[in-house]
């Protein structure tokens, strides 16, 4: 089983649970809006992705650009930037899976087989 961070109006979202799930992984979704995760598990969850903290920030989301993040990420310190994308699950790059032990983050189909099934 896998946990899955995802925003159900997200196509990208949507095609990685249904890919999942066809390929016999159980999914334990959640709504990144209604539990966003915590600054301390986001960190958790970066380190163990060896994606780079920016990567992780929805850049083409509203929320980021009405926020003038793009200007704004590079003067702010690890901790604040946790607790940013912890503010408001909008400003995360979705989706985010994870078994606990590994962590991918958005949808890329050949990413899914090597990690997932």
């Amino acid at each position: 089983m896998v946990t899955m961070y995802g925003y159900p109006k997200c196509s990208t979202c949507v095609k990685a649970k249904k890919a999942l799930e066809a390929n016999g992984v159980e999914v334990d979704y959640k709504h990144i809006v209604e539990e966003t995760p915590d600054a301390s598990l986001l960190k958790e969850l970066q380190q163990k992705s060896g994606v780079p903290l920016k990567k992780w920030f929805n850049t083409s989301g509203q929320v980021y650009r009405s926020l003038g993040l793009k200007d704004k990420l590079d003067g702010m310190t690890e901790q604040e930037q946790y607790a940013l994308l912890a503010s408001d699950g909008m400003l995360l790059k979705r989706p985010i899976v994870t078994d606990g032990h590994q962590v991918t983050l958005g949808f890329k189909e050949e990413t899914f087989a090597e990690k997932w099934y």
